[in-house]
C-alpha cells in the first residue's frame, strides 16, 4: 500500500485499535510485535523511519558490561540475550565483533566499585584489571549455554604490544572478548516495518505524520508533506516518540515529565592507518573522564565516540567541542595516530531517551527500560502507554513487554513471539561459507548479473538482495556514474519499495552513502532525477530536494559545502 493510499484508507475508517507515535527502534519492534498478532496498528513519525535517537547509536549490539557496577544485572543478562538473539534474526546487519579493553592498572577502582554498587559513591573511578576480569567473568556467565560467542580472556602486555604495536605501552595487559555491531541500524528499521506491513494488512505505516493534538477519544495527526491534518479513533496510544516523549504528550493535554535525556555523538573518519591497526576490532576504553569511549572500524572508515552530556534538545548537533573530545580520546589510546578535522567525513549526534533522573553523574543514569501509563481522565478517553529509556540492543523484548501491555488492554492473547522471527533480509540466510558461494551462484544464474555485482547486493541486504537482483536484471540497468557502487535500478527499486519521501532518506537512512562520506554534488544531482523519476518530482521539486539534502549534510552532519557542490555532471 502505497502512501497516498493508506492516507485515503485512514480518511476512511478513523478507528485504529493502536496508534503508535514515534518510529523509532522501539516504536517499530512494538508495530512489528502487534502485526504479527493480527492487531490493527498504525505507526506514525514526524520525520523519516529511524530519524532521531535510534539513528544516533553507536552501532553496537552489546550487554553493557559497565552496568554492572550499577547493579543492572536484569539489564546486562537481557541485553546479551537479546545481542545473541539479533546474531541469529538479522545475521545480514548483525556481526560479531571481536572488542578489545586496555588495561592501565591492576588494582583501580578495586573499592569504587562496589561502592557505587551500594550507591555509596557516585564519581567516576579507573577500572583496573580485576575488576574488568570480574566483570566479564560475570559477562561471559550470563550467556553460559547459549549458541554464543567466544569466552573472554585476558593478555600480557608483551603479547598485547606485539599484536598492536601503536597502542599506549602504558598499558599492564589488554582484556578481550567478543560483543557485535550493526552496520545498517536505520535498515534494520526499515525491514522490520515492511515485515510487519507484509504480515498483517491492518498493520499500516506512516512517516513524516506528525501528531498535532488530542482530545475526547480523538487524536488529530497532520500530513508534514502537504499540511493536512485527520483524526484517528484508537483504543490506545503508545508513545514511542524517544527525546520527544513529553513533547507528545503535551500535545494531548498531558503534562509530564518522563524524559531527562543525554547528548551522544560520534564522527566518522577516514584514517587508513588507524583502520588498519584496528584488525577489525573494536577498541573499548575509559577515558580519562571515566567516559567509556569507542573506536572501531565501519567498512572502510572509522567510528569513534562517544560523549555523554546532558540535553534538553531533542535534536542536537555535534559541536566542535565534542570533536576536540574525540580527537583528543584516540591518542589517549594510540599516541602516535593523528587525527585531524580534515578526515572526518560525517558527524551524528542523538539523544539518549533515558529517564528523568537527579544522578549527578550522567553515567550513573539506567539505561533500563519500562512503560509509564496516563490512565484516561477528563482529557483523552484512551491510555497513553509512554516508552521509557531501552538500548538498541533491547528492543526486541522492550517491544514484546509493551506490546503484551498493549494486548492485556485490547483483551487479546499472544499468537506468537518474536524470539525466533527473522528481520527481512535474515530470512533464509545462508551461514557457512559454502551456503552462501551456492546462494551467490544461484542468484547470479537466476539473474544473469555479474557475480560482484550480486556479491555486493547480497552484502548490503542479505537475502532481501534476491528481490532487487531480479528487478535490477528485469529491464537495462546501468551504475550511478557518480557511484558506481549502486545502480540506477537499485535505487528505483528503493524509492518505489521503501516509503522514501525526501531525497535525505535515500542517504542517510535506506544506506550508508552519507555516513561513509560518499555523497557528492554530482550523486546529489543524479540521484534526484532517479528518485524524482519514481515519485513524480517537478524540476522544481529536484532542486528542492538537492538543496534540502546539502542543507542537512551540512549542517547536521558537518560535510563540507563545496563537497557537496555539482563540479562535472550535467544531469536532464
Amino acid at each position: 500500500m502505497t502512501r497516498k493510499d493508506a492516507l485515503a484508507a485512514l480518511r476512511q475508517q478513523s478507528e485504529v485499535s493502536v496508534l503508535i507515535v514515534g518510529a523509532g527502534v522501539n516504536g517499530i519492534g512494538t508495530f512489528r510485535d502487534l502485526a504479527l498478532q493480527g492487531v490493527d496498528a498504525l505507526l506514525v513519525d514526524k520525520g523519516d523511519f529511524c530519524n532521531g535517537a535510534s539513528a544516533g547509536s553507536s552501532h553496537m549490539l552489546h550487554g553493557g558490561i559497565r552496568y554492572l557496577e550499577n547493579g543492572e544485572f536484569r539489564l546486562v543478562r537481557e541485553a546479551l540475550t537479546e545481542r545473541n538473539r539479533m546474531l541469529h534474526n538479522a545475521p545480514h546487519y548483525s556481526k560479531p565483533l571481536p572488542t578489545t579493553i586496555p588495561i592501565y592498572s591492576w588494582f583501580s577502582g578495586f573499592l569504587n566499585a562496589p561502592l557505587k554498587f551500594l550507591n555509596l559513591r557516585d564519581k567516576p573511578s579507573e577500572r583496573g584489571g580485576i575488576i574488568i576480569k570480574l566483570g566479564l567473568m560475570m559477562y561471559d556467565g550470563f550467556t553460559r549455554g547459549q549458541q554464543g560467542l567466544p569466552t573472554h580472556r585476558l593478555i600480557g602486555r608483551e603479547e598485547s604490544l606485539k599484536l598492536r604495536p601503536k597502542l599506549n605501552n602504558k598499558i599492564v595487559a589488554t582484556a578481550n572478548y567478543y560483543d557485535a555491531w550493526m552496520p545498517y541500524p536505520e535498515r534494520i528499521c526499515m525491514e522490520m516495518v515492511m515485515d510487519a506491513e507484509a504480515a498483517n494488512p491492518n498493520a499500516r505505516a506512516l512517516n513524516y505524520v506528525s501528531l498535532a493534538g488530542g482530545a475526547d477519544d480523538t487524536v488529530t495527526l497532520k500530513d508534514e508533506l502537504t499540511g493536512d491534518s485527520f483524526t484517528v479513533k484508537p483504543k490506545i496510544v503508545v508513545n514511542a516518540a524517544g527525546p520527544w516523549i513529553d513533547l507528545a504528550n503535551r500535545a494531548i493535554g498531558e503534562e509530564t515529565q518522563f524524559i531527562g535525556g543525554t547528548k551522544g555523538s560520534h564522527i566518522l573518519v577516514d584514517n587508513p592507518e588507524l583502520h588498519e591497526i584496528l584488525h577489525g576490532s573494536e577498541i573499548f576504553f575509559e577515558n580519562k573522564d571515566g567516559r567509556i569511549c569507542l573506536i572501531f572500524p565501519l567498512l572502510d572508515k572509522v567510528i569513534i565516540g562517544t560523549t555523554d552530556i546532558r540535553s534538553d534538545i531533542p535534536n542536537p548537533v555535534c559541536t566542535e567541542e565534542e570533536v576536540d573530545y574525540m580527537i583528543e580520546l584516540v591518542s589517549n589510546v594510540f599516541p602516535d595516530i593523528k587525527i585531524d578535522r580534515s578526515q572526518i567525513v560525517f558527524r551524528f549526534c542523538g539523544v539518549r531517551p533515558l529517564p528523568h533522573s537527579s544522578a549527578s553523574r550522567t553515567g550513573a543514569i539506567s539505561r533500563d527500560h519500562s512503560i509509564r501509563v496516563i490512565e484516561p481522565d477528563a482529557k483523552v478517553k484512551f491510555p497513553v502507554l509512554s516508552l521509557i529509556g531501552g538500548k538498541w540492543t533491547t528492543f526486541r523484548a522492550f517491544s514484546e513487554q509493551s506490546a503484551d501491555a498493549v494486548m492485556q488492554r485490547l483483551g487479546r492473547t499472544r499468537k506468537s513471539d518474536t524470539k525466533n522471527v527473522s528481520i527481512g533480509g535474515g530470512k533464509g540466510y545462508p551461514v557457512s561459507e559454502s551456503e552462501q558461494n551456492q546462494w551467490l551462484k544461484t542468484l547470479q544464474q537466476k539473474t544473469n548479473l555479474p557475480s560482484e555485482r550480486v556479491k555486493a547486493l547480497f552484502d548490503r541486504y542479505g537475502t532481501y538482495a534476491s528481490d532487487i537482483a531480479i528487478f535490477c536484471a528485469a529491464e537495462q540497468d546501468a551504475p550511478l556514474r557518480s557511484q558506481a557502487n549502486y545502480s540506477q535500478r537499485e535505487i528505483t527499486f528503493l524509492a518505489e519499495h521503501e516509503k522514501i519521501v525526501h531525497l535525505e532518506d535515500l542517504l542517510l537512512r535506506r544506506s550508508l552513502l552519507a555516513m561513509l562520506g560518499l555523497v557528492t554534488g554530482d550523486l546529489l544531482q543524479e540521484l534526484s532525477t532517479t528518485v524524482g523519476n519514481v515519485l513524480g518530482w517537478s524540476e522544481t521539486q529536484r532542486q528542492e530536494e538537492v538543496t534540502r539534502a546539502a542543507t542537512t549534510l551540512q549542517t547536521r552532519h558537518g560535510v563540507a559545502p563545496e563537497k557537496l557542490a555539482p563540479k562535472t555532471m550535467s544531469v536532464s
